[in-house]
């Protein structure tokens, strides 16, 4: 597991927790043992401006819990040395008003383990026979959502409750959605990663019956480095929001974005993050623009 830049260890709400100084506002990192996967990671849960005031003591947030956490909060834990913002986001848009008081869950992925865990179907390309993806929903649901609920002053239901990531952080994510109906209801997808397992998740989309209320869709137009592939991922994305539209899930509860250019990276995430925050969790859904290239 990766350590943060600059910690300090301390007690809080009751357990033993990581507080990193590094970072806007509250981040606390909890060192977390999951029975499903057999290993142990960090959960890495960021508390919006006022949680420990004693006016808000009886006050219960949202959550949005992220895939791949080392990359959220922090650049010298990011795999690519560049972080999504998320805490100087979040903190900036509540303050602002734009969204209201909520609390921040990322998930580290484990490395070496990262790709079967946020895979749940076999791959031939790449070749990756035992995956382990098909257990994530019940790892969400069953062990880290229990355990953040204990710990913290999290709002239950699914308009409460959000799920994202990028590449195949993403992935997972769509596929929690798919087989696990009003767990979430805020589904965030950046640049998933449609191809794996031959497209298996865009063909399954298409029998599922509920959506959560707001997803934010976005792809960029070069995520791929070679043009057919560029264009095949922006097809694939193309082709789930035609898919959800059909479901019912209209333009005030999507947000496609086919960002112009938009690489596959941190980068990217980072700058689309606050609108994304805005849409998902704004008191008032954005419009959402179809298909737009920007």
């Amino acid at each position: 597991m990766e350590q943060p830049q600059t910690t300090e260890t301390r007690p809080a709400e009751g357990a033993r927790v990581i507080r990193v100084e590094s970072t806007t506002g509250d981040l606390r990192l909890h060192e977390f043992a999951s029975r499903i996967f057999h290993n142990t990671r960090f959960l890495r849960v960021w508390l919006p401006p006022g949680y420990d005031a004693v006016e808000n003591q009886a006050r219960r947030y949202p959550a949005l819990y992220l895939n791949d956490g080392q990359n959220l909060f922090e650049d010298s834990t990011s795999f690519t040395g560049v972080e999504w913002q998320v805490d100087e986001t979040a903190d900036r848009l509540i303050r602002e008003g734009v969204v209201p008081p909520l609390i921040i869950v990322g998930i580290d992925n484990t490395a070496k383990d990262r790709i079967r865990e946020y895979m749940p179907h076999r791959s031939l390309h790449p070749m990756m026979l035992r995956v382990q993806g098909s257990r994530y929903p019940s790892f969400l649901s069953d062990e880290v959502m229990p355990y953040i609920a204990e710990h913290y002053r999290v709002a239950t239901g699914p308009g409460n409750t959000g799920l994202g990531g990028s590449s195949l952080g993403a992935l997972i994510a769509l596929y929690t959605a798919q087989v696990r109906p009003g767990l979430i209801g805020r589904l965030l997808l950046e640049s998933p990663s449609l191809w794996a397992s031959n497209r298996q998740l865009v063909r399954h989309s298409r029998n599922v019956k509920r959506w959560p209320e707001r997803v934010f869709l976005a792809i960029g137009t070069a995520e791929a480095g070679r043009a057919d592939r560029n264009q095949s991922a922006v097809d694939d994305v193309s082709e789930l929001a035609g898919i959800l539209r059909r479901a019912g899930v209209d333009e005030k509860r999507l947000c496609l974005v086919i960002d112009a250019d938009a690489s596959h990276h941190e980068s990217e995430w980072a700058r689309r993050f606050p609108e994304a925050l805005a849409f998902l969790f704004g008191q008032q859904a954005l419009s959402a623009r179809s298909s737009s290239i920007r």
